[in-house]
C-alpha cells in the first residue's frame, strides 16, 4: 500500500511580484553587498605594484567587472546552471544528483570538494560582510570596536535560527529592494558628467589591464569578489523559482553596475585622498549626511546576506545526509516551513567557526583572500558537474569543450589570483573546507566498507523460526509491536544483525515485527510510505520514500503507518491484555536500534582502517539514530551486535589439552 501526503512548501515556481520580492530577499543578499569590499579590493590592489596611470587602471578594473558579471553570473548561472535543477532545487550537491548515474564513480569526489568549499563560505561571508558594514563606523570613530560588534551580531544572528526566520524573512524583500535602489542612486549620481567611465563596457579596458599590468594576478583576485553570490543563487533556486530568479537578476546587476560605476568615477576624482586615507569608495560616494544611515542599511544588508548563507548551509547538509556524504542529524523546522530548516549542531559550529574568523582576521580586507578562494573551488567544480550534466543532456560535444574551455580558463584564472595570497587569509578555507571535504569522504567511504562487511540475509528464509518464535509462550514476550530501523536496499533482504537481535541476543517475542526503511528520494518533497507483508499478520517491511527536503520524523510517520493498518484491520486496534482491551488502550510499540556492529582489524586495509577511524570520529557530529531517525527516546533500546558469517583469517588458537575431573 501507499499513502501521500502534501510537502509543506509554498510554490514559487511561477513568475509574480511576491516571488520577486522574495527573490531580491533570499538569493541576492550575498552578490548585492559586494560593492562594500570589492572596489576597495581593487583600490588596495592598484597600490601593491601596477604601473598603470590610475584612470586607465579604473577603467580596466571596472570592465573586468562589468565582464565578469556578465560571463560568470548572467550566462553560466543564470542562464545555464538554473536549468540544471533537481525537481525544483538547486546547487552543487543538487547537481551531483543528476549525474550521479553516469557510471563515472570519481564525480562524488568533486561534489564533495564543491560542498566542502560551499561551507567554508558560509564562515568566511558572514564574517566578511559584517565586518565590512561595521568598518564603515570608523569614518565617525577610528577606535571603534568593529570585531566586538560583529562578533556581536553574529552571535544575535545564529542564535535566532532555532526560532526561525519566517517572520523577519518577510522584511527581508523590502529592506533588499531598498539597498539596491540605494546603490544605484548613488552610483548614478556620480555617473552624471563622468560619463567617460562607461569606456568600462568595452571587454578591451578588461584586456588591456589583464595583459599590460605587472598586478594583473593580484586585480583578479579582488575583481572576482564581484561574483563570489553567484554560487549561492544556484543553490537558493529551490526558493524562489528559476522565472523569478531571472527576472530580478535584471534589476539587480543594473543597480550593481550603476554602484560600481559611480564608485569609479567618484575614485577618478579622490584617489588621491583614498590611498592617503584609506577610505572605503563604497562609503565615500555617500554624502555626509547620509553615511550613518547607510552604514545602518549596509548592516541590514550584510545580516541578510549572512542569513542566506546559513540557510544555504543547513540545506548543503541536509542533501549530503541524503547522498550519504555526512551522518544523519537532528533537524528542525522552527518556522513549519520546509524551506526553512534548523541543524542545531551545524548552526552552532558555524558561529564558533565565524567567531574565529573575526578574531584571527580583526579586519575585512585580510578576509578577502579567504573568501575568494573557497568560491573559486565551488565554481570550478560546479563547472565541471555542468559539463557532465550537458553530456547527460546530449548537447553537441563541440559546446560542452567551447563551455569547458572558457570557463576553465577563467575560473583557473581567478583560482591563480587567489592561491597565490595562501599565506595570507587563503590558508582558513583550504583547512575549514579540507576538514569538512576530509569528513565528507571518510563517512561516504566508511559506510562503504562498513556495507562490504554487513551481512544481508533473505527475510523469508526465517519466516518459520519467527513462527514458532511467536508461538513460544515459555518465552516472555518482549513487546506487541516491535520495529527495527534497517537500510537494506532489497525488499526482501534484512541485515543479519536483525536477525541475530531477535533470535539469539535475547529472543524477542512479538505479535508483530515491523523493518522500518528510509529510502532517499530525488524529489526533494516525496512524503510517501509502502508496507510489504512478509509473514501473513506478523512481518511488515515499511519503505518510508522522503525527500531531503522532508522531515525524518520517522516516529509520527510510523504512528500514522499503524494506524492505517489498524483501520484496515491488518493489526489490532487495542491492546492484546485483555485488562487493556477492555479500556481500548493501544498495543504497546518498542524500537530495536542496533547501534554498532564489530568488524576484525585483520581484514582491513590501511587505508581502510584510517577510512574507519576518521568515520568513527565524524560520528560523533551526528546524532544518535533515534535522534536522527525522528524515534522518541522513551521507548527506543540500543543493542550491539557482531557481524555474523564473517570469514577470519588470523590464525586459530591451538587447544593446548583439556583435563576432567571426577566430582
Amino acid at each position: 500500500m501507499a499513502t501521500d501526503a502534501p510537502g509543506h512548501h509554498i510554490d514559487l515556481k511561477k513568475l509574480s511580484f511576491v516571488g520577486i520580492l522574495v527573490s531580491l530577499g533570499i538569493v541576492f543578499g550575498d552578490i548585492g553587498t559586494s560593492p562594500l569590499y570589492v572596489m576597495k579590493a581593487i583600490v588596495n590592489a592598484f597600490k601593491e605594484g601596477s604601473n598603470m596611470p590610475f584612470d586607465e587602471f579604473i577603467e580596466g578594473a571596472l570592465s573586468c567587472v562589468i565582464w565578469t558579471l556578465t560571463l560568470q553570473t548572467t550566462i553560466k548561472y543564470v542562464v545555464i546552471a538554473l536549468r540544471a535543477d533537481n525537481k525544483g532545487e538547486g546547487g552543487i550537491l543538487a547537481l551531483f544528483s543528476l549525474v550521479k548515474n553516469l557510471k563515472k564513480r570519481w564525480l562524488y569526489l568533486i561534489a564533495i570538494i564543491g560542498a566542502s568549499a560551499l561551507v567554508a563560505d558560509g564562515v568566511i561571508t558572514p564574517s566578511l560582510t559584517v565586518m565590512s558594514a561595521i568598518e564603515g563606523l570608523q569614518i565617525y570613530n577610528p577606535h571603534t570596536p568593529v570585531v566586538l560588534i560583529t562578533c556581536v551580531i553574529l552571535l544575535v544572528i545564529f542564535f535566532v535560527q532555532q526560532f526561525g526566520t519566517s517572520v523577519v524573512g518577510k522584511f527581508f524583500g523590502p529592506v533588499m529592494v531598498v539597498w539596491f535602489l540605494v546603490l544605484g542612486a548613488i552610483g548614478g549620481y556620480h555617473l552624471m558628467g563622468n560619463y567617460e567611465i562607461l569606456k568600462a563596457f568595452n571587454p578591451y579596458y578588461a584586456y588591456n589591464l589583464i595583459t599590460h599590468s605587472p598586478s594583473a594576478i593580484i586585480i583578479l583576485g579582488a575583481v572576482f569578489l564581484c561574483t563570489t553570490g553567484a554560487e549561492a543563487l544556484y543553490s537558493d533556486l529551490g526558493h524562489c523559482g528559476i522565472k523569478n530568479i531571472r527576472v530580478s537578476w535584471v534589476f539587480v546587476k543594473i543597480m550593481l553596475i550603476l554602484n560600481y560605476l559611480g564608485q569609479g568615477a567618484w575614485l577618478l576624482q579622490n584617489h588621491e585622498r583614498v590611498q592617503q586615507e584609506g577610505i572605503n569608495p563604497f562609503f565615500g560616494i555617500m554624502p555626509d549626511w547620509m553615511i550613518l544611515p547607510g552604514i545602518i542599511l549596509a548592516t541590514a544588508a550584510a545580516i541578510i546576506a549572512s542569513q542566506a548563507l546559513i540557510t544555504g548551509s543547513f540545506t548543503i547538509f541536509s542533501e549530503a545526509m541524503s547522498l550519504n556524504f555526512w551522518p544523519n542529524q537532528k533537524i528542525d523546522y522552527p518556522s513549519g516551513v520546509k524551506g526553512q530548516m534548523y541543524i542545531p549542531r551545524i548552526n552552532w559550529g558555524l558561529l564558533l567557526f565565524c567567531i574565529i574568523v573575526v578574531v584571527y582576521f580583526k579586519e575585512s580586507g585580510r578576509m578577502e583572500a579567504a573568501y575568494g578562494l573557497s568560491i573559486t573551488l565551488t565554481m570550478l567544480m560546479t563547472t565541471l558537474l555542468l559539463a557532465f550534466w550537458l553530456l547527460k543532456k546530449r548537447v553537441n560535444r563541440i559546446y560542452i569543450l567551447g563551455f569547458l574551455l572558457v570557463y576553465l580558463a577563467i575560473e583557473l584564472g581567478f583560482f591563480s589570483a587567489n592561491i597565490i595570497k595562501f599565506f595570507e587569509g587563503g590558508w582558513i578555507t583550504v583547512i575549514l573546507g579540507g576538514f569538512i571535504g576530509v569528513c565528507m569522504y571518510a563517512w561516504y567511504n566508511g559506510r562503504l566498507i562498513k556495507t562490504k562487511f554487513i551481512n544481508f540475509v533473505k527475510l523469508s528464509k526465517y519466516v518459520p523460526v519467527i513462527k514458532d518464535l511467536k508461538l513460544d509462550v515459555t518465552i516472555p514476550k518482549y513487546a506487541t509491536n516491535l520495529a527495527f530501523l534497517s537500510r537494506a536496499k532489497m525488499d526482501d533482504e534484512v541485515e543479519s544483525k536483525i536477525i541475530y537481535s531477535i533470535l539469539r541476543k535475547q529472543p524477542k517475542r512479538a505479535d508483530h515485527y515491523f523493518i522500518l526503511n528510509i529510502r532517499n528520494q530525488e524529489d526533494p518533497y516525496t512524503f510517501k510510505y509502502t508496507v510489504d507483508e512478509i509473514m501473513p499478520g506478523t512481518i511488515f517491511k515499511v519503505n518510508f520514500l522522503l525527500g531531503f527536503k522532508v522531515d525524518r520524523r520517522i516516529n509520527d510517520y510510523f504512528d500514522d503507518v499503524l494506524k492505517d493498518l489498524m483501520a484496515e484491520g491488518i493489526i489490532p486496534a487495542s491492546s492484546p491484555h485483555p485488562s487493556l482491551r477492555a479500556y481500548h488502550i493501544p498495543p504497546d510499540l518498542k524500537y530495536v536500534i542496533i547501534d554498532n556492529t564489530y568488524i576484525n582489524d585483520k581484514l582491513l586495509t590501511v587505508k581502510e582502517k584510517i577510512t574507519l577511524n576518521i568515520y568513527n570520529f565524524v560520528k560523533y557530529i551526528g546524532s544518535d539514530d533515534f535522534k536522527s531517525w525522528g524515534v522518541s527516546p522513551h521507548n527506543v533500546v540500543v543493542e550491539s551486535a557482531p557481524l555474523l558469517d564473517q570469514d577470519i583469517v588470523t590464525e586459530r588458537i591451538q587447544q593446548a589439552g583439556f583435563k576432567k575431573y571426577e566430582s
